[in-house]
């Protein structure tokens, strides 16, 4: 029974990603024997690896195996900074050039893999802010979706007396209870831990700012999930009320608590849970784009009324409204993206 567990499990692999001339390191999963529904994108935060999305303390840690069952590609980067690129850039990079590079990186990925109906970011803290970015430029228009979990646009704590955003004085903002964590997460999680660059630091301390000039340009469905032992943000109803004003562009702004969960919620007993969670978002936001919206339905409805007072025959003439309905047009699920689509 063991080994026909084992022979289910999708095989994640290491991968090097071209971004233009820049190399990013991540990790790659893909769903055995069928083709992807979709690519999700997984994104790391401040001071993390790729491989906080595959969580190896507990089986039912990992984003990635879990997706790539449920019939996703999974393709969780180091953002510019972080991995093979903390060479290239040993002071980091600002969010904007963030999203230029990861831009360049999911196009080159596409142009050699499958991605199904397209892309979709799930993010992590900083990470959330480089999906903002992303999103909110042009290109971002052609996402799915975004899921973003342990991030608003007010902090909890006074971020300007901390010099280190990952000393000993952050450790209970970034974990909270130890019981959240499976036993061996902190010893297992130590090659995920890495110093946060100098200009990602510098620029987290101006995210209140830049929120409301991101927000308003984001045009696809977002989803926010705070944890309940969240310490870095303030999630309280005002705070999600201002947020989801902000982001008047978006078609959908949905906003979740993650219980019995800490800031890093991947790596928590919770992971599971909210890698479900998000993953239905996926669904949800594939759905929208497959099934005609209640308004278009209705749109299409009275169209074909109006089609059945204007047919020709007896007792069909134009006014008379007793001819037979026309039928409504079938629901056809939008074309698969093929490989090689940006």
């Amino acid at each position: 029974m063991t080994q026909l567990i084992q022979s289910t499990v999708p095989d994640v692999r290491d991968i090097v990603l071209d971004a233009a001339g820049t190399s990013l390191s991540g990790l790659l999963v893909e769903p055995r024997h069928t083709p992807p529904r979709a690519l999700v994108v997984a994104v790391h935060g401040g001071g993390m690896r790729a491989g906080y999305f595959h969580g190896q303390t507990h089986p039912t840690q990992s984003l990635m195996t879990l997706g790539a069952r449920l019939g996703f590609t999974v393709l969780a980067v180091d953002r510019p900074g972080y991995g093979l690129s903390a060479a290239r850039f040993p002071e980091g990079q600002t969010l904007a050039e963030q999203s230029h590079i990861l831009h360049a990186a999911l196009a080159g990925f596409a142009r050699t893999h499958d991605t199904g109906a397209g892309t979709f970011l799930m993010a992590h803290s900083y990470g959330g802010k480089l999906a903002l970015h992303a999103a909110a430029d042009d290109r971002g228009a052609g996402l799915i979706g975004l899921d973003i979990s342990g991030i608003s646009h007010r902090y909890a704590v006074d971020v300007r007396q901390f010099q280190d955003f990952h000393g000993l004085k952050t450790w209970p903002l970034h974990w909270g209870k130890l019981g959240l964590y499976p036993p061996g997460t902190f010893r297992h999680a130590k090659p995920l831990v890495t110093p946060m660059p100098p200009r990602e630091a510098g620029e987290a301390r101006r995210w209140a700012e830049e929120f409301p000039r991101l927000a308003a340009r984001v045009k696809v469905p977002v989803r926010f999930t705070f944890a309940e032992h969240e310490g870095w943000w303030h999630h309280d109803d005002e705070t999600l009320a201002s947020m989801r004003r902000l982001l008047s562009a978006a078609p959908r702004a949905v906003f979740d608590r993650q219980p019995n969960a800490g800031h890093n919620i991947s790596l928590g007993w919770a992971a599971r849970s909210y890698h479900l969670r998000a993953l239905a978002f996926v669904e949800e936001c594939l759905m929208e784009r497959e099934v005609p919206t209640p308004a278009g339905r209705v749109t299409a409805l009275a169209a074909a009324r109006a089609a059945s007072r204007t047919g020709a025959g007896t007792g069909t003439g134009p006014g008379t409204g007793e001819g037979p309905a026309a039928p409504l047009p079938p629901v056809v699920p939008g074309p698969r993206r093929p490989a090689g689509a940006a």
